[in-house]
């Protein structure tokens, strides 16, 4: 009978630190913004240099309608359908309208874009691709910010997204951002070279690449060793490219000509820009030369994968 005592005091203590680990758990999952002293912390910000700040994020390939041209860009009304294998992802507005951000502070806009939080303390899910944002600078932030306060207003009011279950569970994207943000490299460069960072900067945090261009895993993180190696596409149709090295077609190309491409939409092959990269190239070709070449050398740069 000795041996009852015993054994409830056991499970008393497992009970107790499965209640300490359910605990702990849930506080890792937790929405968390930006500290006050970080936010107090920013940079004033400059609308001339966050214009070239949105148009390196892709701003408009999501929330303006799509095959927007020229100033039609810059009405940022959302309701751009991404379906996947989670469910149908919806552009939301993100005018400053009332009914896009034009409610929010800046707290809010620099919650959202580096950790993935609303202005409510909910989790974004990350097809808003905040997990390459999360390595924008603080300048270019608070820069984007002003940039954005200043465009067109849209009252339109897009339709929720549609995800399957358990995908639909919001809390669950705690679970993902334990797992998959951070702000690491992706890959190791000679950060030395001036041209290789920025271009590593742009690839990696603004321009968002790899978002579409890395092969992800069954919780939609990217999968280790295959960064940029190509793979489905996100909304279902065809494939998106190998863009390393060691791919068979733009492996070969100079950096002269990744650059002739981002600026102008034709391949070495007089071949033109499609899909969902018009848009992208659109955004690029806006660019500085300089920053076209960074992104260059940092694409011959990074380790080759040959799929």
């Amino acid at each position: 009978m000795a041996a009852l005592p015993a054994l409830w005091k056991w499970l008393a203590g497992a009970a107790g630190v499965a209640a300490l680990c359910g605990v702990g758990f849930l506080l890792v999952i937790q929405p968390r913004g930006l500290t006050e002293e970080r936010i107090l912390g920013f940079p004033a910000g400059d609308a001339a240099r966050g214009e070239t700040v949105f148009w390196a994020s892709g701003c408009a390939s999501c929330h303006a309608a799509p095959g927007a041209k020229d100033d039609a860009k810059l009405l940022l009304a959302g309701g751009l359908e991404l379906k996947t294998d989670f469910g149908t992802f919806v552009a939301p507005n993100i005018s400053p309208s009332p009914r896009g951000i034009g409610g929010w502070g800046f707290r809010d806009f620099a919650n959202a874009m580096l950790k993935g939080t609303s202005p409510e303390m909910a989790h974004y899910y990350p097809s808003f691709p905040y997990g390459s944002y999360a390595r924008m600078t603080d300048q270019d932030i608070a820069d984007l910010w002003e940039f954005m306060r200043a465009l067109p207003q849209s009252d339109n009011v897009p339709p929720p997204n549609a995800l399957n279950f358990p995908f639909s569970i919001r809390m669950g994207v705690g679970v993902w951002k334990a797992l998959y943000l951070d702000t690491a490299p992706r890959v190791a460069v000679d950060t030395a070279d001036a041209k290789l960072a920025r271009g590593q900067y742009l690839v990696e945090g603004p321009g968002h690449c790899g978002e579409c261009h890395t092969p992800r895993d069954a919780m939609g993180g990217f999968i280790s060793g295959q960064w940029l190696a190509g793979g489905d596409n996100p909304d279902g149709e065809g494939r998106i490219p190998n863009i390393t090295p060691g791919a068979k077609d733009v492996g070969a190309w100079s950096e002269s000509e990744i650059v002739d491409y981002l600026a102008t939409g034709f391949t070495p092959e007089f071949d033109s820009v499609g899909g969902s990269m018009v848009s992208v190239q659109q955004n690029m070709a806006r660019l500085p030369k300089s920053d076209l070449e960074a992104i260059a050398a940092y694409l011959k740069a990074v380790p080759a994968v040959s799929q």
